[in-house]
C-alpha cells in the first residue's frame, strides 16, 4: 500500500510543480511581452512562494518531518485545488 506521504510526494511532483512552473513560464512570457498587467506581477509573486511551499513540503517528507495526519491534510487541500481548477476549466469551455 503506498503511504499518503508517498502520494503527498507524487502529486508535488508530478502534477503540482509542473503545472505552477507551466503558468509561471506564461507569466514571464507576458511579463516580457509587455502585456502583462499588475494581477499578472502579483500572480507571478504569488506562484512563485506557492512553488517554494511545495519544494519545502517535499524537504519535510524527505526529511520525515510531516506525520501521516499532517500529509493526508495537505493531499486533500491540494486535490480541492486540482478539482477547482478543473472544474474552473470545465465551466469555461461551456
Amino acid at each position: 500500500m503506498i503511504s499518503i506521504q508517498m502520494k503527498l510526494k507524487d502529486i508535488i511532483e508530478k502534477i503540482m510543480i509542473p503545472e505552477s512552473k507551466s503558468f509561471l513560464n506564461e507569466l514571464d512570457e507576458m511579463i516580457n511581452n509587455n502585456s502583462s498587467t499588475d494581477d499578472d506581477l502579483e500572480a507571478k509573486k504569488d506562484m512563485e512562494y506557492f512553488l517554494e511551499e511545495l519544494k519545502t513540503i517535499l524537504k519535510a517528507i524527505d526529511n520525515n518531518q510531516i506525520n501521516d495526519k499532517e500529509a493526508e491534510e495537505i493531499y486533500e487541500k491540494i486535490n480541492f485545488m486540482l478539482e477547482m481548477h478543473q472544474n474552473e476549466h470545465l465551466d469555461n469551455e461551456n
